[in-house]
């Protein structure tokens, strides 16, 4: 049985779910599945956008069946190679032998890598504004390398004024028969998904993000097809701005996120303290997590939402908590930056974690740190009530 739908008058969705696969790139965990989007367009020649993984070849097969209705592809579109969304081109190649691929000089080179058949004759290389005629529908091609790949492509359809966004604009979770934005409650349903695959898949290349942008601005899009998650046919400007704020390192939110790595529980309370002081400063969004009980990637998906970070660690073997340290070398490993931090240390017989953390934030760029910081030998005392108050009017301040 097929599982399509048309997204224009000859665009199809023929995409499918994976509602068992545990972990994005065997890393990230993913509560509510991940859609795997590709698309064929139905003209005088029929083109595929990019295939999907192999864990749901079967469905797949039996959508482009059921689309085609006993017609051939003539060309497949090559947008990304990661086996995601690669990993099908072979067995294609297979059952439409004349089927032509289209992808850059890297996308080939990709393609000898993955697969063993010699693709030299049967792909055609386009490179920045090389455009492909299909009929009534002509596609334009713009690079745009490292979002997150660098043989990342995209695709624009004069016709339709659709943008085949690659992995730009895509989103963790299911389509729960919805497949466009307006047919779910998208800041309810996929936002924090939406920006923990961003923060996670994407974020390190925030200038590359940003340099796409530049180009779809240039274009007069109505649609974007992305590679996960819902088609954005409403409402583009939403979610355009988040993308602009996120390729920038720009806070969605003024408010204070509270990372603490804590191993007794000590940490931890001093952590409870310094929320309960922001809140009676009148800060109304803090946000606390045990970095201990909360996956990383939910943790640099926060990150790029809040402004403003405190961390509290243990010291740990002479180091930073080790959960701790994980997250910041995320965050270096990321890019993240354009926060103003806080630190809070604790240690019973050598205190090194804060002067460790502060070294890890100033090797990231435009990370304003907080000069007051708690120091903490074992457990907070209640004479150190005056060096909370301390520290907490002067990061109330750095928000001002």
């Amino acid at each position: 049985m097929h599982t399509t739908r048309k997204v224009t008058d000859d665009l199809y969705y023929i995409g499918c779910n994976d509602r068992k696969l545990e972990r994005f790139e065997n890393l990230f965990t993913l509560p509510n599945g991940v859609s795997y989007n590709s698309y064929l367009i139905m003209d005088e020649k029929v083109a595929l956008t990019d295939t999907i993984d192999a864990d749901v070849t079967d469905q797949f097969i039996e959508n482009i069946n059921y689309v085609l209705n006993g017609r051939n592809i003539d060309y497949l579109i090559i947008h990304h190679m990661e086996p995601d969304h690669g990993a099908n081109i072979k067995r294609l190649m297979d059952l439409y032998p004349d089927m032509t691929l289209v992808g850059n000089v890297k996308t080939k080179k990709m393609v000898d890598q993955f697969f063993d058949f010699d693709c030299e004759d049967c792909i055609q290389i386009v490179k920045e504004g090389d455009s492909l005629n299909l009929g009534s529908h002509t596609l334009t091609f713009y690079m745009a390398p490292m979002v997150h790949w660098p043989e990342v492509m995209v695709s624009y359809d004069e016709k339709d004024k659709v943008l085949f966004s690659a992995d730009g604009f895509g989103t963790f979770g299911a389509l729960d028969g919805g497949i466009f934005n307006d047919e779910a409650n998208f800041e309810e349903k996929y936002l924090d998904e939406a920006r923990r695959y961003y923060g996670n898949i994407v974020g390190k290349y925030g200038m590359q993000t940003a340099n796409l942008l530049k180009k779809a601005a240039g274009l007069d899009i109505q649609m974007i097809c992305p590679l996960h998650g819902p088609i954005w046919r409403s409402d583009l400007s939403y979610f355009l701005e988040k993308y602009d704020r996120w390729s920038t390192y720009t806070p969605e939110t003024e408010g204070v996120l509270i990372l603490c790595g804590s191993v007794y529980g000590h940490t931890m309370a001093a952590a409870e303290k310094i929320a309960l002081k922001l809140k009676e400063k009148g800060v109304k969004e803090v946000v606390l997590y045990d970095v201990s009980k909360t996956e990383v990637s939910y943790l640099i998906a926060e990150i790029f939402k809040y402004s403003h970070l405190i961390f509290a660690c243990a010291t740990y073997n002479n180091g930073i908590f080790p959960k701790m340290a994980d997250l910041l070398h995320d965050m270096k490993a990321l890019a993240l930056q354009k926060r103003t931090v806080g630190i809070v240390q604790n240690g019973t017989w050598a205190p090194a974690s804060g002067k460790l953390i502060r070294e890890e934030l100033e090797s990231m760029k435009d990370m304003k740190i907080v000069d007051k910081q708690v120091n903490i030998l074992s457990a907070l005392k209640a004479a150190q009530e005056s060096e909370v108050d301390d520290f907490v009017s002067a990061f109330t301040e750095s928000m001002k």
